[in-house]
């Protein structure tokens, strides 16, 4: 743990995008990924905000913005036929661009049996090595 100032101590920083919606070539079948359904996201990096906090410059952080980008190129442009494809792709697209500590996303199909279940999804978490 690191030690902030007399009274803080960092655990873990995270920065959250919750509810993204963006279309993905998704699915197990051809025609599925054809169709381009929304799906759900929740994403959280962790890395160390102290700085950004003491200094309140975007320099010092991750641009959300830049991490919502990531995620929408990852999910329109891939085909992807399990969400566990697309969770793990995402990830690893975030860390390989960002100098984040670790990674969690969260992908929900919605709807993907009409009338009986709301979402189906899935939540990985990976960590940079070293880390």
């Amino acid at each position: 743990m690191e030690r902030l100032s007399a009274s803080f101590v960092r655990v873990t920083d995270v920065i959250l995008l919750e509810g993204i919606q963006v279309l993905a070539a998704l699915g197990v079948t051809a025609a599925e990924r054809r169709s381009r359904r929304p799906v759900l996201l929740d994403v959280e990096v962790e890395l160390d905000l102290s700085k950004a906090g003491r200094t309140d410059r975007i320099g010092q952080t991750i641009h959300y913005k830049r991490i919502y980008e990531v995620v929408e190129d990852v999910a329109a442009n891939q085909e992807h036929k399990l969400v566990e494809a697309l969770g793990q792709r995402i990830a690893e697209a975030i860390l390989g661009k960002f100098d984040a500590d670790a990674v969690t996303v969260s992908v929900r199909k919605p709807k993907p049996i009409a009338g009986v279940l709301e979402h189906a999804g899935i939540r990985i978490r990976r960590k940079r090595e070293g880390r």
